[in-house]
């Protein structure tokens, strides 16, 4: 339909009909206007796959078997692949699950940016770093809305701690925001196009984000166009004239009492006393027609979609593959021979425990999810004896989301008839001096099981009862005491393979010297498992980078250094830009393990980088304010990458932009290096490839707070081709003759 065809659709609704669009009459449903032809919008948690059938108006599941669905890699797990098609691929098969389950709208991607290791929901989000999440976010929306779907693009914005999410007031200065916080929204709306955008819960400036007009109607309507849908956060909404009167469209809720939401009965009445304009309303409207136009609802030519496809499992096999990271291999002890391994130990609750049904809005009632014991003995398929002890006890009962944990009954269960507790989780009552002995008990069997294995794979790290929404983790350490165990372990078996699992960073200083071999994987879907097995013995080289930093220790982030971490009643950011590595790399804090670190299989040697200056096609007067979109290259870099293996890898090449004066005209720092450009390249034993990257003047920008831009400084600079923030490679120093503005918008 034309929008000429869509505002005369718009004109014949009455203002009931209206308000029945813009507000919950379900849970994850709007009201539809049957006799003129306009649908109900169907929503649908979430990042990692359609959430499980829930009553239309109460937080219990349906139970039917017809809502199982595809379960993939975490968002996280998605960024650590520092791969464009792995993001566009896992959005594609997102997008095609909703698709075939009815919805409109999947609440995803979520694109926060990691500002402490401690947030509960980091696992939903993608990296501690603005140009790799804006470089992933934008193909993962894409390949979501190529089904006839929108992505719904969360949280806008500050939404980077569960502490206190429903009201703590996030106060970040102007650089801050158009430096770390809002690159990678504004990229989904100009390079994604995304349908969707969801107001977070937070408030911004004293205003809450779903009515907030200095991010909705100023930012996001005003400055980036946004034309889509602008969604509440469930239950986000706490006024209805401010609601009213800002471009949020939809307000959804955790209520059943749907006719009292603020945007449904207290608006009819805001209207008819005056205090609201039914040309606001009309405006939400508008852009709810729009949406439902572009995902062809009202014209009947929509794609059909799908869900638990064979071709979806082998896409999500590959990003789950492409996610793992090698942290260390010291001793080269992987990968594992399968032919020369009998006995094969695998100690940890992770081994054998499902996460996908947990973590709260992310939870996924998956088809199957194949756990890292199941793939191992999928992979060895019966040439090997595959013996497993727990090694602790996870004693956490459930999680602490507070809309429907009840289903979250999995986990490791005691063994040994002497401890005969066989409970549900939420169910169990166990006295800490049981505990103890069931720690105590499991660790003496692992040790001496220890004693005759050919090989030895500890599994531990985090689950969903601390990667979870509505609370951040308390501290920095491995849960149920697996710091002593795996200290312990490694005593008996200096060999053990240390792998863990989880959504965030966590301290490893107790035991890390002692270890030879550490694997980190995220939350890595339903062939999570499998993809495991394959890489412990080498079916594939690891090719994983990390997407966020692992520092030593908690104070050595930037928010905890300074102690501002969580925020209350207001959350102060503090630490300003210096986020993640731009805060250890300034400050010179050695890290656990670096932002863009992760191991191969194979050897890599970077050489022949070559810098092309092309400035002259970009004529600018001084003083002029480039636009985005007419921003072309300066600079053109490449260099050759030789892998000196005997075994076929991928590398990706991290490109740095370092300016050799750190300190700007208003006193202020800027980070010693940014990352700018990355490329990943499958490369054949003994072979090369080249890499190339073109670099525009916001490449070596700043956002400066006195002008509102975006400021590249003329001087030098260094390109720098690495493959982590802390493995330089290759450098090549520049200048900039002039300076560059360039418009935040």
């Amino acid at each position: 339909m034309t929008r000429k065809e869509l505002q005369e659709l718009a004109a014949k609704l009455t203002l009931a009909e209206k308000i029945s669009m813009i507000h919950g009459a379900a849970l994850f449903k709007t009201g539809a206007v049957k006799e003129k032809g306009i649908p109900a919008f169907c929503f649908s948690d979430g990042p990692m796959g359609t959430r499980p059938a829930y009553e239309w108006n109460k937080w219990f599941l349906v139970g039917g078997n017809d809502d199982y669905t595809s379960y993939l890699p975490c968002n996280s797990a998605i960024a650590a692949t520092f791969n464009r098609d792995c993001a566009y691929n896992s959005g594609r098969v997102l997008g095609l699950e909703a698709r075939g389950q009815g919805k409109d709208m999947i609440l995803a991607p979520g694109i926060n940016i990691h500002r402490s290791p401690l947030c509960g929901r980091n696992f939903e989000y993608m990296s501690e770093d603005p140009y790799l999440t804006a470089e992933m976010a934008v193909p993962c929306v894409k390949g979501v809305q190529e089904s006839d779907v929108s992505a719904c693009v969360k949280h806008f914005a500050l939404n980077n701690q569960e502490t206190q999410r429903h009201g703590g007031d996030s106060l970040a200065s102007e650089r801050a925001l158009w430096e770390i916080y809002l690159p990678a929204f504004r990229a989904t709306v100009y390079e994604g196009h995304t349908l969707g955008m969801m107001a977070a819960y937070n408030r911004f400036h004293g205003e809450y984000a779903c009515h907030s007009q200095e991010l909705l109607d100023g930012i996001l309507r005003g400055e980036w166009g946004f034309e889509g849908i602008v969604v509440s956060d469930w239950g986000g909404v706490h006024d209805t004239e401010k609601a009213a009167n800002c471009s949020l469209d939809v307000e959804m809720g955790c209520t059943d009492d749907f006719d009292d939401y603020y945007l449904a009965n207290p608006l009819k009445k805001a209207i008819e006393e005056g205090r609201v304009s039914e040309s606001e309303i009309d405006k939400k409207i508008m852009h709810i027609l729009h949406t439902m136009n572009e995902l062809h609802m009202l014209d009947g030519e929509r794609k059909r979609g799908g869900y638990n496809l064979a071709s979806s499992r082998e896409t999500l096999l590959r990003t789950a593959e492409e996610s793992i990271i090698l942290l260390k291999n010291d001793k080269k002890t992987l990968p594992l021979n399968p032919d020369k391994i009998k006995k094969l130990l695998v100690i940890g609750d992770n081994a054998d425990r499902a996460h996908a049904l947990g973590g709260g809005s992310a939870e996924i009632k998956a088809l199957y999810e194949l756990t890292p014991l199941t793939g191992l003995k999928m992979y060895l398929g019966g040439n090997c004896e595959v013996v497993y002890e727990p090694g602790y006890y996870n004693y956490v009962v459930g999680n602490a989301w507070g809309k429907d944990n009840a289903q979250n009954v999995l986990g490791n269960l005691p063994i040994g008839e002497e401890l005969n507790v066989y409970l549900p989780r939420q169910n169990r009552k166990i006295p800490k001096e049981k505990i103890d002995t069931l720690n105590e008990t499991y660790l003496e069997r692992a040790k001496e099981a220890c004693k005759d294995a050919d090989a030895v794979i500890y599994i531990g790290g985090l689950t969903h009862d601390y990667d979870v929404e509505d609370q951040d983790r308390k501290d920095y350490h491995l849960p149920c005491n697996q710091d002593y165990v795996i200290h312990e372990l490694l005593k008996v078996r200096p060999d053990m393979i240390v792998t863990l699992i989880g959504g965030s960073p966590v301290s490893m200083a107790e035991w890390k010297d002692m270890a030879d071999t550490i694997v980190y994987s995220y939350y890595n879907g339903m062939e999570g498992g499998l993809a495991f097995a394959r890489t412990i013995f080498g079916k594939v080289s690891p090719s994983g980078k990390l997407p966020t930093s692992f520092p030593k220790q908690l104070s050595d982030c930037g928010a905890h250094s300074i102690d501002v971490f969580p925020g209350i009643d207001t959350v102060a950011y503090k630490e300003d830009v210096f986020v993640g590595y731009r805060h250890l790399d300034s400050r010179d804090i050695e890290p656990e393990f670096a932002f863009g670190h992760g191991l191969s299989y194979a050897e890599f040697e970077y050489h022949d980088m070559e810098v092309l200056d092309v400035t002259s096609d970009m004529d600018t007067k001084d003083g002029q304010i480039i636009e985005r979109k007419q921003l072309v290259p300066i600079f053109e870099v490449s260099c050759l990458v030789k892998n000196t293996s005997g075994t076929d890898a991928k590398e990706t090449v991290q490109l740095y932009i370092a300016p050799s004066e750190n300190t700007l005209p208003n006193g202020q720092e800027r980070p010693v290096k940014e990352l700018r450009g990355f490329d990943k390249k499958l490369i054949g034993a003994g072979e090369e490839a080249t890499y190339r990257f073109s670099l525009t003047p916001e490449s070596f920008s700043y956002y400066d707070e006195s002008r509102h831009c975006y400021v590249s400084p003329k001087g030098s600079y260094d390109i720098l081709l690495a493959s982590s923030s802390r493995d330089i490679r290759l450098l090549h120093k520049i200048t900039l003759n002039k300076e560059y503005m360039i418009s935040r918008s």
